[in-house]
């Protein structure tokens, strides 16, 4: 029975701000306390899935998660009705306000791990949501993540899921940004790349500025418990993490047998490609190593060259590069992908597209995707409308005219309107979405 990777596309949330919160991402440090345009933001990534869309990928999307998050305010010890709670918060500390109002659940690369029916023991598609604590606004994300993922993939004869691991730093699991998967054709068995930042309980070649969010334990613990029957386990460049590559997609991006990355992404790429080659002999992989002559590690950061998506587009032969704007807009980049287009490699075809409002707090085109590969029978097993088609994404774009702001600073979190127009707009979309009661105010 044949196999289809969709995307999952994170949909951008009505409290989208800068509020500069993620250590070790420039791009989100570098814009902290700017005016965001939730409304353009949400568009601009309807836009981007009905882009894909025309082109021949199939999109799925993941709504965003309930901001701000009252639940946790009250767990730490904020009392009384909900108005009041958000004052007394944002009076006694506005930073605590920030992290719980954040729309980071917009980079669904991030919010979970999955192996397709095809690379497990049992034949089942496994999922595990990321735990996410390296940064306390996304350590809160994974309950209703994986209520969620649930509500979509229902547990059974097809899909499986697992707790997100324990929440301390030690098991620090930051989903599918880590996490490469090598393929000849998606329905075939593959080989999982987990990716990882440092070990658990050593700090020998960890990096020294930014902290690693990926541990080799936490990555060894996911492949365990979703039996996967073929991985390896890489350590990503300490340097690229001091550089701003807080995640491996930053580096790196893979697709089928095509693993495009930079050439500092791994500390010894020579090994990397050896050992992946020797663990998948029956995969023809196609290795395309950008070297830091032609594109600095800093250029790779700045531009998001490598956080764009790669795909297997209907009707074209070669792979197809989906570009955020700024890999135009910065030299180095630009004139690489001019050339990588001449050259006779997999990869002939690029498209650009605008989501700067992500970029701004540091995701591109790869941070708001996640990748599911689902054959005919898991396609009709699905719980929720959540395969787009053109009626749906009007749906949508109506929705965000709707109910999101066209200016939002991280000062106005304080709002308790904002709250009330955010529990409004989830509501619809829940209905809209048949998901069902998935957030804790609908409880």
């Amino acid at each position: 029975m044949g196999a289809c990777e969709f995307n999952f596309d994170g949909l951008v949330g009505p409290t989208h701000n800068y509020a500069g919160l993620s250590y070790g991402n420039m791009a989100a440090t570098s814009h902290a306390m700017q005016i965001a345009n939730p409304r353009e933001g949400a568009l601009q990534g309807l836009e981007k899935m009905r882009r894909l869309m025309s082109m021949g990928v199939a999109q799925g999307i993941l709504p965003p998660q309930e901001r701000p998050h009252i639940p946790t305010l009250r767990r730490l010890g904020f009392e009384g009705p909900e108005k009041t709670i958000l004052e007394e918060a944002y009076k006694i500390s506005p930073e605590l306000v920030r992290n719980v109002s954040s729309a980071s659940a917009m980079w669904t690369a991030n919010a979970a791990t999955i192996t397709p029916a095809a690379d497990s023991r049992d034949g089942r598609m496994h999922i595990t949501p990321a735990n996410l604590v390296a940064m306390f606004h996304r350590s809160i994300e994974h309950p209703v993540t994986g209520r969620v993922l649930k509500a979509i993939f229902p547990e059974g004869a097809h899909f499986a899921h697992h707790p997100a691991m324990p929440g301390a730093p030690q098991m620090g699991d930051e989903g599918a940004a880590n996490h490469n998967r090598f393929c000849d054709d998606y329905g075939a068995e593959g080989l999982h790349m987990f990716v990882y930042g440092a070990r658990a309980f050593s700090r020998e070649n960890a990096p020294k500025r930014f902290p690693a969010r990926q541990t080799l334990e936490a990555s060894q613990a996911i492949a365990r418990q979703h039996g996967v029957k073929n991985a390896v386990f890489i350590q990503q460049n300490p340097e690229a993490i001091d550089a701003g590559a807080f995640h491996n997609d930053v580096v790196a991006v893979s697709n089928k047998q095509v693993f495009f990355y930079h050439e500092q992404a791994f500390a010894d790429p020579d090994a990397m490609e050896a050992h992946v080659r020797a663990a998948a002999p029956y995969i023809p992989f196609r290795f395309i190593r950008v070297p830091a002559r032609d594109v600095s590690l800093d250029d790779a950061v700045k531009s998001y060259l490598f956080n764009s998506q790669l795909l297997s587009i209907p009707g074209r032969e070669k792979m197809t590069l989906i570009l955020p704007m700024e890999v135009a807009e910065t030299a180095s980049t630009k004139r690489y992908v001019e050339q990588l287009l001449e050259t006779d490699g997999p990869i002939g075809h690029a498209e650009t597209l605008d989501v700067r409002q992500s970029m701004r707090n540091g995701g591109g085109p790869a941070c708001l995707r996640l990748r599911v590969v689902l054959n005919q029978a898991a396609q009709q097993a699905l719980g929720a409308r959540v395969i787009l088609d053109d009626e749906l994404i009007d749906e949508l774009r109506l929705w965000v005219e709707k109910h999101y702001r066209d200016r939002l600073s991280p000062n106005d979190l304080q709002d308790p309107d904002l709250l009330v127009e955010c529990r409004t707009a989830l509501d619809a979309l829940t209905n809209m979405l048949n998901l069902g009661s998935v957030y804790d105010f609908q409880r």
